[in-house]
C-alpha cells in the first residue's frame, strides 16, 4: 500500500463528501450553521479520519481505534442525510444515492476493521 489516496475508503468517502457540498449548496440559509454545517462536517471527517487512520498503521490497535473514528462519522453523516431528506431539502432520488455511497464507506471501513494486516497494520 504506496499512498493513503489508493484506498478505496479514501477515495469513495472524498467523493461522498464533495457530492454533499455541492447537494448542500441548495440548502436554506437558515439551515448553515446547522443541518449544512453538520452534514459537510461529519463527511469530511469520514475522509480525513481515513487519513489519520493510515498514519497510524504502524500500531494495529491505533489504526483500528481510528477506523471505528471513521465509521462513527459515517453513521453521522447518515443520521444528517435522513434529516436533509425529511426537511425536503434533497429528494429521495438524491438521498438514494448518497446514502448507497455512504453504505458502501460503511462496508469498507468494517473489511479494514476486520482486516488491519491486508493494509499494512503492525508491519
Amino acid at each position: 500500500m504506496g499512498n493513503y489516496k489508493d484506498l478505496l475508503l479514501y477515495q469513495k468517502s472524498f467523493r461522498l463528501a464533495m457530492e454533499i457540498f455541492v447537494v448542500t449548496k441548495q440548502f436554506p440559509k437558515e439551515e448553515t450553521y446547522s443541518l449544512t454545517d453538520q452534514i459537510r462536517r461529519s463527511s469530511r471527517s469520514t475522509n480525513i479520519c481515513t487519513v489519520e487512520a493510515y498514519r497510524k498503521r504502524k500500531y494495529p490497535n491505533h489504526f483500528i481505534s481510528k477506523l471505528t473514528d471513521v465509521d462513527m462519522e459515517n453513521s453521522e453523516t447518515q443520521g444528517w442525510l435522513t434529516f436533509a431528506k425529511e426537511c425536503g431539502y434533497i429528494t429521495n432520488e438524491i438521498y438514494d444515492g448518497l446514502f448507497a455511497l455512504s453504505d458502501e464507506v460503511g462496508k469498507l471501513v468494517q473489511y479494514m476493521i476486520n482486516n488491519p494486516g491486508k493494509f499494512g497494520a503492525g508491519q
